[in-house]
């Protein structure tokens, strides 16, 4: 005879979280050695600007010999991100990060070898920069596919993620340059193969579950790569809030973000002196970490909504500078930027990551890492004559007023404002 049933049925078991942990719990091992691996590959990118500057200039190179050496890079990255996220989603997105990190484990460790040595010569260098582009192309896209497999609250590890690249954007500039005095930039560029090194260890120890269905697959087998990149591109295109958020962005990047390093860094250091421009690039990286941390605790039900409003406070840094208000308020402004910007990246990362399928996810954002970035080279190569024409002030105000406008622009775009949390 069967035992009879009991009243109460016991309490569920929670299920895990993806990569470690409990359901309501942000921390996971998972996360964490994710983490660690995006904060200490960022120190590490914070110091490269600094030491190759210094280096360049060491033997002999001026600005433009640095630009071509950065702009191989840029130019490599923004070209070839596209087919990264082909890749990223036909394959194990993790492991092609990992090959990313050790691919530039070799060249940086060659470029501190280049520099150590001194033979450095300038085409060596753009072509191990255009090296580092197409690894960085091959292992953006898998960032958006890894981090929600191994986080529940999607929002929070973004918030995190975001917080801590923005302490070590924060860090490393300085760190670079004690090194530089004490070594050489060839021991910077030594210390930055070694941080993806260590980035690359903390992904092989990673175990995010199993990925949804591969790209292209079906009955008769898999896509060609151009099929791959047509069905990346009719998702992208089939979501108004993407399409129009990148279009807008595309706008900020001409008149507010492309003129904002070039003119600022004129107006501060031959104004106020390099210590107050240190300064206030300090301030920004604080008010950055500060906006990932308020996304943390904030979860809006309106996600790009609350971000375009935060982004109405991006223009006080662009506006502090052109308006020549004293150091210190400035530095407050620019740290309210910071904030600003902050705040709407994990608002915006956080909606492709979980509005987006998986299966699609690294072609997706692919496109939109790229559309974003694609204007900001005009931005940057325009800022000198709008300045010479206008002058660099009112440049700045007027950059200011664009990134009100364009804010108001998104909050005026349904798709955009109505867009609802996706819960992840």
């Amino acid at each position: 005879m069967r035992a009879p049933r009991p009243s109460r049925r016991p309490a569920a078991v929670p299920a895990p979280v993806p990569g470690g942990g409990l359901p309501g719990r942000l921390w996971s091992r998972g996360l964490l050695l994710f983490l660690t691996a995006r904060a200490v590959a960022m120190l590490g990118d914070a110091m490269l600007p600094v030491a190759l500057s210094a280096g360049l200039l060491h033997h002999g190179m001026g600005a433009g010999h640095i630009g071509l050496a950065m702009a191989s890079f840029t130019v490599c990255f923004a070209g070839f991100v596209v087919f990264g996220g082909v890749f990223s989603d036909r394959f194990d997105a993790r492991t092609l990060m990992v090959g990313s990190d050790l691919v530039r484990v070799c060249t940086q460790s060659l470029t501190a070898v280049l520099f150590l040595t001194g033979n450095v010569v300038l085409w060596q260098i753009c072509l191990i920069g255009a090296v580092n582009g197409v690894a960085a192309g091959t292992f953006q896209p898998g960032v958006a596919r890894v981090l929600p497999q191994v986080a529940r609250d999607v929002q929070g590890a973004n918030g995190a993620v975001r917080t801590a690249e923005s302490l070590a954007m924060l860090a490393g500039p300085a760190l670079a340059g004690t090194a530089v005095a004490v070594s050489s930039a060839g021991g910077v560029f030594a210390a930055h193969a070694a941080t993806y090194a260590l980035s690359a260890l903390c992904l092989v120890l990673l175990r995010p579950p199993p990925a949804g269905g591969a790209a292209g697959a079906g009955p008769g087998g898999r896509a060609s790569y151009r099929a791959d990149l047509a069905e990346g591109w009719r998702e992208f295109r089939s979501r108004t809030w993407m399409w129009g958020v990148i279009l807008l962005w595309m706008v900020l990047m001409v008149t507010v973000t492309g003129p904002l390093v070039p003119l600022t860094a004129t107006e501060l250091i031959s104004g106020h002196g390099e210590r107050t421009y240190g300064l206030v690039n300090s301030a920004l990286g604080a008010g950055t970490a500060v906006g990932g941390l308020l996304a943390m605790r904030i979860r809006p039900r309106l996600p790009l909504r609350a971000g375009a409003l935060a982004l109405l406070g991006y223009g006080l840094f662009p506006a502090a500078v052109g308006a020549q208000l004293p150091p210190a308020a400035i530095a407050a402004c620019t740290a309210v930027s910071g904030a600003a910007i902050g705040f709407w990246g994990v608002m915006w990362a956080t909606s492709v990551q979980t509005q987006v399928p998986e299966a699609v996810r690294g072609r997706v954002h692919a496109y939109e890492v790229a559309g974003s970035l694609s204007m900001l080279p005009v931005g940057q190569a325009l800022a000198g004559p709008a300045a010479s024409l206008f002058g660099a002030r009112p440049v700045l105000l007027a950059g200011a007023a664009a990134a009100v406008l364009v804010s108001a622009a998104l909050l005026s775009v349904p798709a955009i404002r109505n867009l609802r949390r996706a819960e992840r």
